[in-house]
């Protein structure tokens, strides 16, 4: 199975009116020029404010999974038959939860909510502590079949876990999307292609990561391949990378390197 994805790397604004504004010229974009099967865009691409931000802030432009902004994608979808990707900042179900959900909704075609994941492994790290404003979700995702190969899903700081790209090969991804705001800093381009690469080659998965860019992100968007071999990289500013799948090569690079099937499990 073949599948051509496109990664829409871009800067968010705070506000979700100005987002989905901003989607639907990308979706227009990207389907004018390739006609993709999946468009994919960042983690927190509903609303992005700046680490630091007051909660108050955040908490306002925060929405619930059936609201404007998710139903505003739900019609990109339909219309243009692709499915999305994309982050958001779930609202706390429970009102006196001051702290909202770091979410990854996926859409398929027919603009149908196929899968939502709310992230487990919060950054807190470099300085900074997503964890006091966000609460981790409680379960890994689960991957989706698809028309294009098994899709499974990790978001942004997740990359630096082996065990979370590891627990989506085990459950027959395919490949794995990875919506991301890394953070620009010394050397954290270099680790963002290091970890794409070594996760995809470990895994023998495609890995593809789609990241925000702007003052405080790095973009760099990229994809490897199963066998780590880098098949698509943007540069610092906005822009539409097309990446293209198929599960034969999945197939081939396993056949070639069973280290996977290999495992000692009961020695480790």
């Amino acid at each position: 199975m073949k599948g051509k994805f496109v990664l829409a790397q871009t800067a968010s604004a705070g506000d979700p009116a100005v987002n989905s504004e901003k989607a639907r010229a990308l979706a227009r974009r990207a389907w004018e020029a390739f006609q993709p099967d999946v468009l994919v865009f960042p983690e927190m691409f509903m609303s992005y404010f700046p680490f630091g931000t007051e909660r108050e802030t955040v908490l306002a432009a925060a929405q619930p999974l059936d609201g404007p902004f998710v139903t505003q994608m739900r019609a990109l979808a339909r219309q243009y038959g692709m499915w999305l990707v994309f982050g958001m900042t779930e609202a706390p179900e429970d009102p006196a939860e001051r702290r909202s959900r770091n979410t990854v909704v996926v859409l398929d075609a027919q603009g149908a909510l196929a899968a939502a994941y709310r992230k487990t492994h919060l950054y807190d790290a470099f300085g900074y502590r997503e964890s006091e404003a966000v609460k981790p979700g409680e379960r890994l995702f689960d991957p989706i079949e698809t028309p294009f190969g098994k899709l499974g899903l990790l978001t942004c700081y997740e990359l630096r876990f082996p065990e979370v790209a590891r627990d989506q090969r085990g459950k027959g991804a395919d490949v794995l999307l990875l919506p991301t705001a890394w953070a620009a800093g010394k050397l954290k381009a270099a680790q963002l292609h290091t970890l794409v690469a070594a996760r995809a080659l470990e895994n023998g998965v495609y890995v593809l990561a789609c990241n925000q860019c702007g003052p405080d992100t790095s973009g760099e968007s990229l994809a490897a391949d199963p066998m780590g071999v880098p098949l698509a990289a943007a540069g610092e500013g906005e822009a539409l990378l097309l990446v293209c799948t198929d599960t034969e090569r999945v197939q081939e690079v396993r056949a070639l390197v069973p280290s996977y099937d290999q495992r000692r499990p009961e020695l480790y």
